[in-house]
């Protein structure tokens, strides 16, 4: 066995999001030389429970194996269908496990990207669930710096306490950007309310929910600071807003529904 092969392929795993507990397990299979192995981790979000097949791949020309991919196989507490998604490894900055609940919750996760020229590149990224690749992958969609969604100028039009702090504000915005639905205090007419909030590059926004995860309408207030006679345009922006909210929100969106599988077949 490869030892350095073995460091390396130990820390991947570690700093993808699937800790150190695996570590015994791959020492193992790489001594069995065979040409190909995979890996199994669990992890529990809430209610819901993902599990991962990490795939793992020797080479042909030497003795190293490559950590190529990990499927996650999502199970929500309140569905009784699955939802499934291959995530590569790159040689850039990878998609942790935790993203990748993230992403596959709808939600937005901000990463250092490296394209096929070696150059690395900032993005967020969000599943679509209406798009699937020739692999069966929904599609991920990405908005670059030049897409201009910038997360501080946007939470900062709005009255988050958290925001007065500066360690507070670096935190907050280090969770969002790892696709968190993240707690935070607004300030109302003197009084504090816990909200939940999460990025919306899509659409340069945050989307807003209370205690019971219900929807906020903030883009309404926005639009009234901008400008006085917009009545029309805040009116449009609220259909616009109804429309995409299966899709931006915490929640899986139907259209996923296609890739879902029965939960009794895994």
């Amino acid at each position: 066995m490869n030892e350095k092969n073995f460091e390396y392929l130990k820390d991947q795993i570690k700093y993808t999001g699937f800790g150190e507990g695996l570590e015994s397990e791959l020492k193992a299979k790489m001594q069995k030389e065979e040409p190909n192995f995979t890996l199994n981790y669990n992890a529990q979000y809430g209610n819901d429970t993902a599990a991962a097949t990490l795939n793992f791949k020797k080479s042909k020309e030497s003795d190293m194996y490559f950590f190529n991919s990990y499927k996650v196989d999502l199970q929500k507490d309140n569905s009784k269908e699955s939802l499934e998604q291959t995530f590569y490894i790159n040689k850039g900055s990878n998609i942790t496990m935790k993203e990748a609940y993230n992403l596959m919750e709808g939600r937005s996760v901000n990463k250092d990207l490296t394209n096929k020229e070696g150059e690395v590149y900032n993005a967020w990224v969000q599943m679509d669930f209406k798009q699937a690749d020739t692999n069966g992958n929904f599609k991920l969609n990405q908005y670059h710096q030049n897409y201009g969604y910038d997360l501080e100028i946007v939470l900062s039009k709005h009255p988050i306490k958290e925001l007065e702090n500066p360690k507070f504000k670096e935190d907050l915005m280090d969770s969002i950007k790892k696709g968190n639905l993240q707690s935070a205090t607004f300030l109302k007419e003197g009084n504090e309310v816990k909200h939940y909030i999460e990025a919306n590059p899509q659409f340069k926004t945050i989307n807003t929910y209370d205690g019971a995860m219900k929807r906020i309408d903030n883009r309404k207030s926005k639009e009234e600071k901008q400008s006085e006679g917009e009545g029309k345009s805040v009116k449009q922006d609220s259909k616009r807003q109804n429309q995409s909210a299966d899709e931006d929100g915490p929640a899986v969106p139907q259209e996923a529904k296609k890739r879902k599988k029965q939960s009794n077949s895994m």
